[in-house]
């Protein structure tokens, strides 16, 4: 019987690892052609391109040859006796590589140690390494010291969170600044300060004010960095020129700044060679950007243009290679890692010591790196839940959810059966109060209203199929919605108070990739889908909308950016290989005030043991670390 997972006619062994579930069909055939192209019969070359091709498959940058039969385990369901398998002795397989046709200079493979990368993966990391290390040697020219220090009294005036007092100095101190951060740190709030600290030095020096791009990774994240500048620009106290110029900032997806090239996803119009004119570039989101994806943003920033990162290391990274925001961020996470020229010059200007010492051997590349911890947006036990996953303390975090805070619930459920719909009367009860609410609402043509009510809950899932997965479960709650809500039926389409996400793009109807909205009675009452959009809502006719679905559940990978009033979690089971302390991190941070964690306690200590380990040279090259 024909099985897509295993490659026919292959020996070897291809087809022992192919067997084993470690190598894919894909990797089985560019392993095949690379050495058709290179004319090599040599088995241990072949495995080797098939492993540089997996690489990038599962979220690596590259693959150590000496440790990968040590670490594949991680990558693959399909149980099987690893040590079992012909392995190449690490110095041999090494040797045979180098000594191939299809590595070296200009050629499909490159050999670092013993480390293998795709080539254009290996350019991509050089040249985000040697970027990101030219951006953070010195100081930005032109700073007025005491201007920026009166600047930052007189915006923390009445909200004094040194940490992000810190960020703002530093982004305006820095051609590269990182201000990173879970949700509800104030990440955002700091930027809007930060532009109009830059726009005061501009004034106060007479040139115009700078010029301003606010990006990142997906339109709905850009979407929502413009709206948090706007909204930011309102709470500060600034003149009204300055909140003009913030508040006409426009974002934008990284791809539609660089400028699309028809024809070659990989290419943009704005590159080494034709510069984006831009003064700051500000990205958010920025643990969504792939390796590739910040080369191409890299070469096309100015030198002398202040580049702002913004993000969430511990989230979800990017489901391209790379996890770039964590490798920049590295030792950072764990407290200001600046030299002592640095950390000086902070101090002088924010007028508050800077936390940690005994950095004299700092790198210059941490100066630029703030990370904020204080939440102002939850708190209680979801923050300490949080912080527990982050620093994988599975005993603490299994503390926290037995003692039955007021906004965190854990039902545990059985580690082999899948999750019964009928032990979750919370969860159904919450589904179905949202549901109800979205729905009277939409009824009455109250499209705000729908709006903010489908805000309430959201039901996460690790997984788009399966028992544990958004399809199924998306099934449970309109079956709740029929038998408790009167008049509840799904027979239309587009029938009114149906939950909708944009699963694409729509540059023409300004709606992006995970956007929500509602179905809504119009004022001549017919339905219309309704979204909100930069504080105002849209109203759009449902045959304008080429790809939407219903969104009464989603993925936590589609979340990554929003958050809820309420939230509940089905955990995925133990052996998932997407269940990691970063997916159950990023889904216990949407919750605002409530959260609901469904699922065994072997899972949730499984996913808390299991952090997202990519392989990449980028973090040692940028902090001189070993390793």
């Amino acid at each position: 019987m024909f099985d897509s997972r295993f490659v026919r006619g292959v020996g070897g062994p291809l087809h022992a690892f192919n067997r084993a579930g470690l190598l894919s069909t894909s990797d089985i055939h560019v392993a095949l052609r690379l050495s058709r192209l290179g004319a090599i019969d040599d088995d241990v070359v072949a495995l080797g391109a098939a492993f540089a091709a997996r690489a990038p498959r599962l979220g690596n940058v590259c693959v150590d040859l000496a440790t990968i039969h040590a670490t594949a385990d991680a990558d693959t369901e399909v149980p099987a006796d690893l040590g079992a398998l012909p392995w190449p002795d690490p110095a041999t397989w090494v040797r045979h590589l180098v000594a191939s046709p299809v590595v070296g200079v200009d050629r499909p493979l490159h050999v670092e140690g013993s480390t293998l990368y795709l080539d254009r993966l290996w350019a991509d990391e050089c040249l985000v390494a040697a970027e990101l290390g030219d951006r953070s040697d010195g100081p930005a020219a032109g700073v007025d010291v005491e201007l920026l220090t009166s600047g930052l009294e007189e915006l923390f005036a009445h909200d004094d969170d040194p940490e992000q007092r810190m960020a703002a100095a530093t982004a305006v101190l820095r051609r590269l600044s990182v201000i990173a951060g879970g949700p509800g740190t104030g990440k955002t709030t700091t930027v809007a300060r930060v532009l109009a600290l830059l726009e005061a030095q501009a004034i106060a020096m007479g040139e115009r004010p700078p010029l301003v791009a606010l990006a990142a990774p997906t339109g709905k994240a850009a979407a929502r960095l413009e709206d948090a500048v706007r909204q930011g620009a309102d709470a500060i106290v600034i003149d009204q020129d300055r909140r003009d110029h913030l508040q006409a900032l426009a974002g934008k997806t990284i791809h539609r700044l660089l400028g699309f090239n028809p024809g070659n996803r990989t290419r943009f119009r704005h590159n080494r060679l034709n510069r984006l004119p831009h003064d700051v570039v500000v990205v958010d989101e920025t643990s969504m950007v792939s390796l590739s994806l910040m080369a191409r943003l890299l070469e096309a920033v100015r030198p002398d243009a202040r580049l702002i990162l913004v993000g969430d290391p511990e989230q979800l990274a990017s489901v391209e290679a790379g996890a770039v925001l964590g490798d920049i961020v590295g030792p950072a996470a764990l407290g200001p890692c600046m030299p002592p020229t640095a950390r000086r010059m902070l101090a002088e200007v924010t007028g508050r010591p800077v936390p940690g010492g005994g950095d004299e051997k700092a790198p210059p590349f941490g100066a630029g790196i703030v990370v904020l911890r204080h939440v102002h947006r939850h708190g209680g036990a979801i923050a300490a839940l949080a912080l527990a996953i982050r620093q994988g303390d599975a005993d603490e975090a299994m503390v926290i959810l037995r003692a039955g805070d007021s906004n965190v619930e854990w039902i545990p459920t059985d580690e082999v059966d899948a999750v019964p719909t009928d032990g979750l009367g919370e969860v159904r009860r919450l589904a179905v109060d949202t549901g109800r609410a979205v729905i009277a609402a939409a009824r009455a043509g109250q499209a705000r209203q729908a709006i903010d009510a489908l805000g309430s809950f959201r039901l996460l899932c690790g997984h788009r199929r399966g028992p544990e997965g958004v399809a199924t479960w998306m099934e449970h709650i309109e079956n709740w919605l029929r038998s408790d809500v009167e008049g509840f039926t799904t027979g239309a389409d587009w029938y009114v108070g149906r939950p909708l996400i944009v699963t694409e793009n729509d540059y023409g109807l300004d709606l992006y990739n995970g956007d929500t909205g509602v179905v809504v009675t119009s004022e001549d009452g017919r339905p219309v889908a309704a979204f909100e959009r930069r504080g105002t809502i849209a109203e759009v006719s449902p045959t304008r909308l080429a790809a939407v679905d219903t969104v009464y559940a989603m993925t936590v990978h589609k979340s990554q950016g929003s958050q809820y009033r309420a939230v509940a979690f089905l955990v995925p089971g133990q052996d998932s290989r997407i269940l990691t302390r970063e997916l159950l991190y990023t889904a216990v941070t949407r919750a605002r005030e409530r959260l609901i964690l469904v699922g065994p306690e072997v899972s949730i200590r499984a996913a808390i043991a299991r952090p997202i380990t990519r392989a990449s040279g980028l973090r040692p090259a940028l902090w001189g670390l070993g390793g």
